[in-house]
């Protein structure tokens, strides 16, 4: 076993906490997860309990060290579910409400004002972000409404703000460093994506007290050092924080502009560099920081799918066609098309560059000929055209041509899958041997941010499996235009 120093790269998601501890050429010596579950206090709302989060995190490190041998840690890089929002006394440390998880929906209908107001252009302006409720502003503002004394305390500079990064931070700090990385800030609706630092106007349009903002800083570099964290030593050093889909897009080595990757999950997340200046979507996808390291600072382009391995859940729980989510591979290979079959997966509305709410899930083309292979195979196709419609978007928006599309997640395990995003987006689809992108993304973040030498790549594409375009442009091209009409009636 190597004796060098070790990286850590916690990985805080909405499902669990996955822990990696890895030695400088980034090969695994340590693996810990933890999952932690969610509550649904009534319908479009979405909880997490703070102290379950944190408590998952020291599980899944003790897992992982206990695996890794006595080596150093000289570092540790943290991601985490972005939008996420944690509010917590600064004296004692404690939540003082449930988190309101990225996927909550109960403001929506302050959206819906500010939107009717005007003022979602101004934000766009300032922030790259819609009116949504997916980010953090509207929620903050909600649990300062809807708790009792909690405004009043919030201006009193009693109550700190975090995304989750910011909130393990000051966890593993014992309470002495409240910050959070551009990346995560970028998700808030109150940081301007210019200057980089927090938007007073948007502060004032959201009604956030500026008391309870943390610093911003760089995503990667010296931020602190643990102190008075349980299980973890102290004097660690904490070198990088980064939303989950940026650390993604690091850890896949999208570094130059034009280099996209997506996050297959229960949702899918496609991001594209475009390099050292934010770019404005012409096609309501999201401006976005992706990481500031030492050397640089990279935007990014974001467009997400609501609902993408949800669909296969839904063919499983929902439909009963399949008992295992794997089972779709073989159930959609068995028949050699979709037998005129297109599914839209508005399951919880159109994400981009849609973005419309209302929109329900469909299926259209069922005939008695049809078989549940057929619909299968039609849940896939969605997944990919989905993203068909985001990349389009962003090549626009860019003024680039994806030539490659880099790949993570668990998703990306269905060969019939990565097949199908290839031929309906007639570009390669590369698929990295090694899956745990997100992790990978902030150890070598947190690598950099600690002046250490890691390995110069993730993988080459010799160690990566490509999946080449082999659809006939004229099938393409019929899907397609069958996607378009569904869409449009959904």
């Amino acid at each position: 076993m190597s004796s060098s120093p070790l990286i850590v790269g916690i990985d805080q998601g909405t499902t669990g906490t996955t822990v990696l501890v890895l030695d400088q050429r980034l090969a695994i010596r340590g693996r810990g997860y933890c999952e932690i579950s969610q509550s649904y206090p009534q319908p479009g709302q979405v909880e997490h309990d703070p102290e379950a989060i944190w408590q998952s995190v020291l599980t899944a490190f003790a897992q992982a060290r206990g695996q890794s041998g006595p080596s150093e840690i000289a570092a540790i890089g943290i991601t985490n579910q972005r939008e996420t929002t944690v509010l917590w006394d600064r004296e004692t440390g404690r939540a003082v409400a449930p988190a309101m998880v990225w996927q909550d929906r109960r403001t929506a209908e302050m959206c819906d004002r500010l939107r009717a107001e005007g003022l979602e252009p101004l934000v766009r302006q300032r922030t790259g972000l819609l009116l949504d409720p997916y980010f953090s502003a509207s929620k903050i503002a909600w649990l300062l409404e809807h708790t009792p004394d909690l405004r009043r305390r919030a201006e009193a500079g009693e109550i700190a703000f975090g995304t989750v990064d910011s909130f393990l931070l000051w966890r593993l700090t014992g309470g002495q460093v409240h910050v959070t990385d551009v990346s995560n800030a970028s998700r808030t609706s109150l940081l301007d994506l210019e200057s980089l630092q927090w938007s007073p106007e948007m502060c004032r349009i959201f009604g956030v007290p500026a008391a309870l903002l943390p610093q911003v800083g760089p995503s990667s570099g010296r931020l602190a050092v643990t102190h008075g964290a349980g299980g973890i030593p102290d004097g660690i050093l904490l070198a990088a924080a980064a939303g989950d889909q940026q650390a993604a897009l690091f850890g896949q080595q999208c570094l130059r502009p034009g280099d996209a990757k997506c996050t297959f999950g229960t949702g899918s997340f496609l991001l594209m560099n475009v390099g050292p200046r934010p770019v404005l979507s012409r096609h309501r996808l999201l401006g976005t920081v992706a990481w500031q390291t030492a050397t640089e600072t990279a935007y990014a382009l974001e467009g997400s799918a609501f609902v993408s391995g949800a669909l296969i859940q839904w063919l499983r729980d929902g439909l009963g066609i399949i008992t295992q989510a794997a089972e779709s591979e073989g159930l959609a290979a068995s028949v050699p098309d979709d037998g005129g079959v297109t599914i839209v997966p508005a399951l919880a509305g159109l994400g981009a560059p849609h973005w419309r709410s209302e929109a329900r899930g469909a299926i259209f083309g069922l005939t008695r000929g049809t078989r549940a292979a057929h619909i299968a195979r039609a849940a896939l196709q969605a997944m990919a055209l989905q993203n068909v419609d985001l990349v389009r978007a962003m090549e626009q928006d860019a003024g680039r041509v994806l030539t490659s599309l880099r790949v993570d997640g668990g998703a990306t395990a269905n060969n019939l899958l990565m097949q199908i995003q290839a031929d309906l987006l007639g570009a390669d689809i590369v698929r990295p041997a090694q899956v745990e992108l997100t992790a990978l993304g902030a150890a070598r973040l947190a690598a950099e941010g600690a002046g250490l030498a890691v390995a110069a790549a993730v993988a080459t594409d010799s160690d990566a499996t490509i999946f080449h375009p082999r659809m006939p442009a004229s099938e393409r091209d019929r899907i397609l235009s069958r996607w378009r009409e569904a869409i449009a009636k959904a």
